[in-house]
Order: C-alpha cells, then structure tokens, then sequence
C-alpha cells in the first residue's frame, strides 16, 4: 500500500491580507477636470444611454429593437389587407349572386356568362415559380451576397415609408435641397409639399450605385446611417431634404463599407452640378450629428437585412429566383464541403485540448503518490 504526502500550511504562515477599505470614496478616481487641465475628450461608451432606454431610441444599434421602416410601413399594410379582404369580400358576393343567375333563368344564360365577374389574380402570384423534381428554384440573395437590384428595390422602399408616415417635418439647413440644391434646375415651389414616389427615389438611388459600382451591403449600410441619423439628430426625412440626406448616407457608407472607397469628387461626376465644398461640408455635418458612430455590428445589418426581406413579402417585392444549374450545384457542394471540413477540424482541436488536459491533470496526480 503506497504512502501519501500531505501538505499542510500553517495558518500563521499564510501571508496577511491588506486591510479591506471601509469607504469606496478611497478608492474612486475624481473624473470631474477642470479648465486648467486641458482638453478632455469623452469617450462614445461614455456618452452611451442606458440600455432600457438605448433599445427604444436607437434600433441601429441594437439588434434586439425593431427598424423604424418597417413598423412605418405596418400601417400601410394593415390598411391594404383589409381593403383587399373586403374586395374579395364583394366580389365573392357578386360571383354567388350570378351563380344563382344562372341557376335560375336559364333563359339569359348566355347573357350572364358575358357579364360573369371572375376574382382579379395579382401578376405576382402568375409569376411564382415553384420547384418540381425536374426543376429546383433557389434564391440567390443572402445576407453576405444580397441581390444587388432587389435590395435596392427594398431600401428605397423603406425610404418611401420614412416619408410618407413621417411624424412632423424636423430638418437642418445643411440638407435643405432649396438652400443646397444637387442642380442647377429651379427647385419646384412646391418641393416641400409633394411626396416623392417610389419610382424616384429607386431611380435616384440606383443611378447612385451604378454610377460608383457600389454594393448591396453599401446599401443596407445606408439604410442603417440614415435611421441612425433620424434618431440621433431627431430629425424627419421629409420631400425638402431627402436627396440629400440618401447622398449623405451613400457617400458614408460607401467609405466605410467598401474596400475601394467612392471619393467626394468622384460624386461630383455623377451629379454635374455640386460642389466638392458643399459634399465635404455635408459630411462633416453628417458625422457630427451621428457622434461619429458609424460602427455597425453584425446583428444590426443582419436584422435590417431579413425585415427588408419583411418588406418585400408585406409589399409583393419577391426576390428573383434561379432554375439550380449544375455550376451553381457544384458550388454549393463545395461550400458545404468546405464548411463540413472547417467544423471536423474545430472538432479534433476541441479534442485534443481536452486530452491535453486531461493527461495534465493525470500527471499531477501521480506526482502526488509515491509508491
């Protein structure tokens, strides 16, 4: 039977721990300067709100809080659900009615079958494709590689939304369009007044992004800096100042997001008549009313990106769906393979470090036995 070694420590031995401080106040570090000890610059987590009240009042930043496009676009929908309920209401009506008609007098038959009413069919649910054995459709657009038109598409959406539903018309001067105009054409005396539609802003915006070559993420990005910039500087986009504020957000995203960044001068080719002056004092004041907050976690560009896909199914917006050709089945398998490979190998590190532990732990322990 082999002997054990035990250690003892006496009590006496142990080193004495200082005294524990019986005020906090020793301890804290009077943040409080004053004039005569230079600039001080407060850190942005410093000047963060709690996060009861942060979740509420900056849905960019918090992946958690809902976008505030989409719960402007709600009312919209809810709206257009109950007005196509009650037309499909009537005409299921309409169409008993004639049902009977027919039913009943024989003799007007052929009259009736002229006049019949059928249930009007949206084009998008004609062009819907489905999968079969012989056919697979898939959608290409993902939260890494969106598809660039659609995205798009759903953006300026969003943009349509924020101004339509806009609480009140809150706005600065630097983003006036009457006071900063992008050309040299008169600005109607009505521009304050009249909602842009859709179609312009898609048109406005995409002649943006093919001009720069810029990407869908760009865009998602610029969605992100505009809500973020409505909430901190608490303003309203609105038809005076739209345009400048979607540039404003391009250009920043376009800097931050892409690798090749689009120049200030650059987007004076594409709109003739601004000034370079006018885009750098224009996104001098974008910066400061965003507090230089231009990070934009994975968790927030993920949540804006899949309710723009919320958008799109509440406003018949499908993304466009591919037949799976064989180049695109061999990619996919090479992904998947790729990923499989990358999991097998996290799998054998995670078990060799637990092995490794475990013979550390064994090695202690004999060490502590002498036979």
């Amino acid at each position: 039977m082999g002997n054990t070694v035990s250690c003892c420590v006496s009590p006496n031995g142990s080193p004495k721990l200082p005294r524990q401080v019986e005020r906090l106040e020793d301890y804290q570090i009077n943040t409080d300067l004053s004039d005569d000890t230079g600039p001080y610059l407060q850190h942005i987590s410093d000047r963060e709100v709690p996060d009861d009240l942060a979740v509420e009042s900056n849905p960019s930043d918090h992946a958690r809080a809902s976008t505030i496009f989409l719960s402007k676009s709600q009312t919209d929908v809810r709206d257009r659900r109950k007005s196509n309920h009650i037309n499909h209401v009537s005409e299921c009506a309409t169409d008993s009615v004639l049902w009977l008609c027919l039913h009943t007098v024989e003799t007007s038959c052929c009259k009736l079958i002229k006049c019949w009413s059928f249930p009007k069919v949206s084009p998008g649910l004609l062009s819907k494709k489905y999968s079969s054995c012989s056919t697979i459709f898939i959608d290409d657009s993902t939260v890494s590689q969106p598809n660039l038109k659609s995205t798009i598409k759903c953006v300026t959406l969003a943009i349509y939304y924020h101004i339509k539903n806009r609480d009140s018309n809150r706005s600065l001067d630097i983003f006036d369009e009457k006071m900063h105009p992008l050309s040299r054409e008169q600005v109607p005396d009505d521009y304050s007044r009249t909602d842009p539609e859709h179609k312009l802003i898609y048109r406005f915006v995409r002649t943006l992004f093919s001009a720069a070559q810029l990407t869908a993420e760009c865009a998602i990005v610029t969605l992100v800096y505009l809500e973020r910039l409505l909430t901190y500087a608490e303003l309203d986009i609105c038809p005076c100042n739209w345009k400048r504020i979607v540039l404003g957000a391009i250009l920043l995203a376009s800097k931050v997001w892409d690798d090749q960044a689009v120049w200030n001068v650059d987007y004076c080719q594409i709109l003739k008549d601004i000034t370079v002056e006018d885009m750098n004092e224009m996104e001098r004041h974008f910066l400061e009313l965003l507090q230089f907050n231009i990070n934009v976690p994975a968790s927030v560009y993920a949540k804006y990106y899949f309710d723009l896909r919320s958008l799109a199914d509440d406003n018949n917006l499908s993304f466009p769906l591919e037949p799976l050709s064989n180049e695109r089945a061999q990619k996919l398998e090479a992904i998947s393979r790729l990923c499989e490979d990358k999991y097998k190998d996290l799998s054998r590190v995670a078990m060799r470090r637990s092995f490794s532990a475990d013979n550390l732990v064994g090695i202690r322990r004999s060490n502590a036995v002498l036979s």
